[in-house]
């Protein structure tokens, strides 16, 4: 069975980030031939400029564009920040409208808190508008808000552990029907 390579996102910088955490922690659970890589480079980004495309792109970005293009699936776990998509997040977003790294991948989105619905609804149609495909049952709340859990308390704890694993089943039997449906698309070229 071919590796499934998974790229999970968190929106936040913040050392102790719950979101952080949760992407941590979906890299711990991912078994089988499925492998998650945890992106770190949000902060180094910088500002979107369309001029950067046509003038010599940064090296970060051709990073970040690397490993969305090289991932069969997306994680994104992002806190809300008045009401909103973090700036860094959607700075990252913004980097890539045009590259088509996300056309067709599917996403997974996690939220820590069953309060903040602004910025996943928002980041599900910024998603939705790049034409990524957003996997409903992927994309989970957990009641995460007020516990400060590092990546092995979530891992350690029995429904957190559950609920992620089921995300990233889910999210891994969308990308291996991408994968079979781009080769089936390939190969009657």
């Amino acid at each position: 069975m071919r590796l499934i390579r998974i790229l999970a996102i968190s929106g936040s910088l913040r050392r102790a980030s719950t979101n952080s955490a949760v992407v941590r922690a979906v890299a711990r659970l991912a078994s089988g031939p499925v492998q998650v890589t945890v992106y770190d480079e949000l902060e180094l980004l910088p500002p979107f400029n369309p001029d950067g495309d046509e003038d010599s792109l940064d090296p970060v970005v051709a990073r970040l564009r690397f490993h969305l293009g090289a991932a069969d699936g997306l994680v994104i776990s992002s806190p809300e920040y008045a009401h909103g998509v973090p700036g860094v997040l959607k700075n990252a977003l913004d980097w890539v409208v045009g590259s088509g790294e996300l056309a067709e991948k599917p996403v997974a989105l996690i939220n820590a808190s069953p309060r903040a619905t602004h910025a996943w609804a928002s980041l599900a149609e910024t998603l939705t508008v790049m034409s990524a495909h957003v996997v409903p049952e992927a994309s989970i709340t957990l009641p995460l808000q007020g516990r400060s859990l590092d990546a092995l308390a979530i891992v350690e704890d029995p429904e957190l552990a559950v609920a992620l694993r089921s995300a990233i089943e889910a999210l891994t039997t969308a990308a291996r029907q991408l994968v079979v449906h781009r080769a089936i698309g390939a190969l009657s070229r």
